[in-house]
């Protein structure tokens, strides 16, 4: 399951060396908002609950209901997004994450994770994943975008 709606506004566009702070800012965030109730009645049937250890993630958990997380790891952050300290013009944060997400795809990874590394924490997530789930039967994993697709 994915995160709930962030807490957070790109508002004004940045150079992309200011990327780094403003990705900061950005997993600082809590949600906003409620989750769906299908989403809720989901999060009540399963008897393990996982989530990154970034505030977006567990406040998702407790919007669900779960009051406490048993496992919280940073193995289950989002896929880190690269990004230059050059670029001189500003442009909206939102252009910026698609023009590095791609540029990612093609191996760039400078102040980021690369794609093989992403892919292989996935891997170690999703082999926990069915550990948890396998002693506990059922698992709700409350991940990222792009993770949850590795």
């Amino acid at each position: 399951l994915r995160h709930g709606k962030p807490d957070f506004e790109f508002t004004r566009p940045v150079k992309a060396r200011k990327l780094g702070t403003l990705i900061a800012s950005y997993n600082s965030c809590g949600i906003k908002g409620e989750p769906p109730v299908d989403a809720v009645e989901r999060a009540r049937q399963c008897n393990a609950v996982v989530c990154s250890d970034l505030p977006r993630s567990i406040e998702s958990a407790n919007a669900l209901g779960i009051e406490t997380v048993p496992l919280s790891d940073s193995l289950f952050r989002e896929a880190e997004l690269p990004y230059s300290r050059f670029g001189l013009v500003p442009i909206p944060p939102q252009i910026w994450a698609v023009v590095f997400r791609v540029l990612w795809f093609f191996g760039f990874s400078a102040n980021g994770e690369s794609l093989a590394t992403a892919r292989k924490r996935a891997e170690v997530g999703a082999r926990k994943l069915v550990e948890i789930s396998r002693a506990q039967g059922s698992v709700l994993f409350i991940g990222h975008g792009f993770i949850n697709c590795q």
